[in-house]
């Protein structure tokens, strides 16, 4: 049963921002064929958008795991989860930030979320999520399954 999900969507600036090859294709083509201008920029223009759809990384808590982007953990391996925002979220992105961690982070998405591994075998101390619900994602991630339903959860 799914119990999260969010899908990290860029912002609406960015659709904007890279509408800017519109005019970029029109200058460079139109002095030879404004046709091949046009269909250019509308081609590119939908590849970007596509590329930025494709590849917004999804969210995942479930009953078992936890899923971020094609990364997957099983939550029996999981520690506590921790919520930044503002300039929390800036330092755990950066000054105190570990090179070991495993990260999915989108620029666009300022809070993050900081969830502990407590895999002996796995390197990564910790992920460091994206998120634009940090708290609801923490909190889902902090309430445990009774012991009865986690051994049965297989």
């Amino acid at each position: 049963m799914v119990l999260y999900r969010e899908r990290l969507w860029a912002t609406p600036w960015l659709y904007v921002a890279t509408a800017l090859i519109i005019p970029a294709c029109l200058l460079v083509f139109a002095p030879i064929n404004l046709m091949v201008g046009v269909v250019s920029a509308v081609i590119l223009y939908g590849g970007c958008v596509w590329m930025l759809v494709a590849t917004s990384p999804t969210i995942e808590v479930t009953d078992t795991t936890l899923s971020a982007g094609r990364a997957r953990i099983q939550r029996s391996f999981l520690g506590v989860a921790r919520a930044y925002r503002d300039e929390a979220a800036t330092l755990a992105r950066g000054q105190q930030l570990d090179a070991r961690a495993w990260l999915l982070i989108r620029g666009w998405v300022k809070p993050v979320v900081s969830v502990e591994v407590r895999d002996e075998n796995d390197p990564a101390p910790y992920w460091l999520l994206s998120s634009r619900h940090p708290d609801e994602l923490a909190e889902v991630l902090n309430n445990r399954l009774p012991e009865s339903r986690q051994g049965s959860a297989g």
